[in-house]
């Protein structure tokens, strides 16, 4: 390792469940953009995400806090690709998220990170095993959060949300449609990330 290399990042301490979890009360609404032939209520399972279940024990349900974010998030990588086709986004719906009760959330975005002997990379680095390593024992802590709250990899400005399947019977979900659907928005989208459009 050289003297400029970052040391890697510490995994979940051993007495994490005896410390408090930096929680914040979240209210109000989130943006899901998923693939409008399937349910936007979908707790995946898959190990593929970032803080998906080491070994499928819970779901989670990913959503961003506007139409941007969700957006960026779907389609910013790879990170050298600026390109979206139309037809890729009538296939995609934004659908609404909203909790019956405020959620409580850990909360990565703010000093908390540091009591808890992590820091952003957790919610913005490569390494998604520790990431999962990290989520799974946020999920198993006795405070019983109800997700996580990090910010966006692709646009740091916002805030996404990873919601554990303990809280699925709080949410609401209202399908707003396509991005094709306000040509407006989606030409301050694609401005705002430079992306551009083909048919």
């Amino acid at each position: 390792m050289g003297p400029r290399d970052p040391a890697p990042h510490p995994e979940p301490p051993s007495d994490l469940r005896t410390r408090k979890l930096p929680l914040r009360t979240v209210e109000g609404s989130w943006i899901r953009l998923h693939a409008c032939r399937r349910s936007a209520r979908f707790f995946g399972k898959t190990g593929l995400n970032r803080f998906d279940a080491p070994a499928g024990e819970y779901g989670i349900l990913y959503a961003g806090e506007d139409d941007f974010c969700a957006f960026v998030e779907t389609f910013g990588d790879p990170l050298d690709t600026r390109v979206v086709s139309r037809s890729d986004l009538r296939t995609r719906c934004l659908t609404k998220v909203t909790p019956r009760r405020a959620l409580r959330l850990v909360d990565l975005t703010a000093e908390g990170l540091k009591r808890l002997g992590a820091d952003d990379r957790v919610a913005t680095g490569d390494d998604y095993g520790l990431s999962r390593r990290w989520a799974h024992a946020f999920w198993v802590h006795p405070g019983q959060p109800d997700g996580l709250v990090y910010r966006a990899r692709h646009d740091p400005s916002k805030e996404s949300v990873g919601i554990f399947d303990r809280a699925g019977r709080t949410l609401r979900f209202r399908r707003l449609g396509t991005l094709v659907d306000d040509e407006a928005r989606l030409a301050l989208i694609l401005n705002r990330y430079e992306f551009a459009i083909v048919e």
